[in-house]
This record gives structure tokens, sequence and C-alpha cells, in this order.
């Protein structure tokens, strides 16, 4: 049974930093890309970053460029998202998901084979 759980959100200040964290049981991490959505109130989930299986390709939001680093640590079934410089618009709830497809835009949810129950952070003006 595959388990996807996060860790790390809060309350920080706007200019502050937060590190999630993604630990996944019960699948193989070689064989699947990972990412990072969020959702913010009265919005769809979105995609935040994603990287791929063998941690040599990321992507990001837009909104994400220069302030947010993904990365994984395969040997521990870990995936991270350190946050710097971080907005009052970047509060939501982060969900961590996995996906064995190799093709398809990164940000489509539906591609995504695994969820964890997400994350709040919260960043105050």
């Amino acid at each position: 049974q595959v388990h996807v759980v996060e860790s790390g959100g809060g309350l920080v200040q706007a200019g502050g930093s937060l590190r999630l964290s993604c630990e996944s049981s019960g699948l193989n991490s070689d064989d699947y890309a990972m990412a990072w959505f969020r959702q913010t109130p009265g919005k769809e989930r979105e995609g935040v970053a994603c990287i791929s299986r063998s941690n040599t390709v990321t992507y990001y939001a837009d909104s994400a460029k220069g302030r947010f680093t993904i990365s994984r640590d395969n040997a521990k079934n870990t995936l991270y998202l350190q946050m710097n410089s971080l907005k009052p618009e970047d509060t939501g709830i982060y969900y961590c998901a996995a996906r064995s497809a190799f093709t398809g835009n990164w940000r489509i949810r539906e591609t995504y084979d695994y969820w964890g129950q997400g994350t709040q952070v919260t960043v105050s003006s």
C-alpha cells in the first residue's frame, strides 16, 4: 500500500522561509516523477514544481521561479520544497504527488497516481 505524507508547513511572516518534506512508502521512488501542488481558497489546485525520476530535470510555475527549489533523495524516498522569500499569496495547502507517466504536462493533476493529504502553509503580511 502506498502512503505519501507531507510535513513542514506552518505560519511564517512574509519574506521568511519554509522547507516542506514529503515521505513516500510502498513505491519505488526511482519509478516516479514527483511534484508539489498547492490549493488556495477559491482556486483550483495548481502545480508549483516538478522533478524527474532521475533528479536531473525540474519544472517550476512562474510564481515559484527564483524563490522555490524542488529536490529529492530517492534513497530516503523523500521529496523536498525549499521556499524562500515567501509572500502572502503563497498561502495554501501544499500537496505532494507522484506519477509514473513519462509524458504529459506536469501541471495536469489527473496524470498523478498518488497524493498526500496536504500541509498548510500560511504567510502573514
